[in-house]
């Protein structure tokens, strides 16, 4: 994945609701855990962020569980990497009104 954008964009990789942040002009790379195995990607894209889901051999069914995920030099990255800071208003659900 290469973020071409002006700004942070989010990968977003099921099943486990992963997320890594790109900064602009960054590249990361999906592989599996396991070597030998063929991953294809369903790719959805949304407003600030691409989600996938690695799929063995062309068979969305057999979902790939263990994957790693690298910077462009190679270095693995966790869950989170460069996720920005929620600001105090992003909640969801409001927060009730007062009268």
């Amino acid at each position: 994945m290469e973020n071409a954008g002006d700004g942070d964009l989010c990968l977003f990789i099921e099943p486990y609701g992963e997320d890594y942040w790109l900064k602009s002009g960054e590249v990361f790379t999906v592989a599996p855990d396991i070597e030998g195995i063929d991953v294809w990607f369903s790719t959805v894209v949304w407003d600030g962020g691409i989600t996938v889901w690695p799929y063995e051999d062309g068979d969305p069914t057999r979902i790939v569980l263990e994957y790693v995920v690298f910077d462009a030099t190679g270095g693995r990255l966790e869950c989170g990497h460069q996720r920005p800071p929620k600001s105090a208003d992003s909640g969801h659900g409001g927060g009730g009104s007062t009268s």
